[in-house]
């Protein structure tokens, strides 16, 4: 399929009940709206596709970016496309989900994560801890720089309250990947959690909430599933 053929596609499955969440999210114009479902009956058409991948992110539709972060090649994207994509991330659909995930599922994940987290831009930072956050999720644990994240642990307690609105969400949804996924700092998250108290996010009049990362972590724990890594961080 061609750039052209999949737009086509994606407009012609645009659902406005989708689409009217979507903004309410904070999902910015272009998009047509169309539900993850189906976005997946295009996926299984393509496959992994690199070149198809970054020909619809540079649309600029929220719709083909989302779909390109699921069709992306993890062993064909590079670093620059990767920074590329992280500038151009405008929504929470696109810098808390797309980018993160792609990002963690390559080599330079990790190193990405690092430099982000310390940007000035609130989107590309949100999207650093929210890749740091999908490596915990997938990457075994002796494969991880346990030492760092602790130190990530650390840096959180002392800023999350002074930080970005979005940053403090990514951070604390940060805190609870750590708990849940690193045995070894399931303690210390728990402990930041309770160093830190309420997270307070605006969620721009949704109905969303910030989830408190230790009680999450708690049901987790308490369900069997601490310390269980996804198999891969897109779903």
């Amino acid at each position: 399929m061609t750039v052209e053929e999949v737009l086509i596609e994606l407009k012609s499955l645009s659902d406005p009940n989708t689409k009217k969440t979507m903004m309410k999210h904070g999902v910015q114009e272009p998009l047509f709206g169309v539900k993850i479902g189906e976005m997946k009956k295009i996926l299984k058409k393509t496959k992994k596709n690199h070149d198809l991948s970054l020909g619809l992110y540079r649309t600029g539709n929220a719709d083909a970016m989302y779909l390109a972060g699921l069709m992306a090649d993890e062993k064909k994207i590079n670093k620059q496309d990767l920074e590329e994509w992280v500038l151009a991330a405008n929504s929470s659909y696109i810098r808390d989900y797309a980018v993160p995930w792609v990002a963690s599922e390559t080599p330079y994940g990790f190193q990405l994560g690092l430099e982000w987290i310390d940007s000035a831009s609130e989107n590309i930072a949100t999207a650093g801890w929210a890749t740091l956050s999908s490596i915990a999720s997938i990457t075994p644990d002796d494969q991880l720089d346990i030492p760092k994240y602790e130190l990530l642990l650390q840096r959180i307690s002392k800023e999350i309250h002074s930080e970005r609105n979005c940053v403090r969400k990514a951070m604390n949804s940060f805190i609870i990947s750590v708990g849940c996924y690193i045995t070894e700092l399931t303690d210390s998250a728990k402990k930041v959690a309770n160093q830190i108290g309420e997270v307070e996010v605006d969620e721009d009049g949704t109905k969303c909430k910030v989830p408190s990362a230790n009680a999450y972590i708690d049901k987790v724990i308490a369900k069997g599933y601490l310390g269980k890594k996804r198999k891969e961080a897109r779903c």
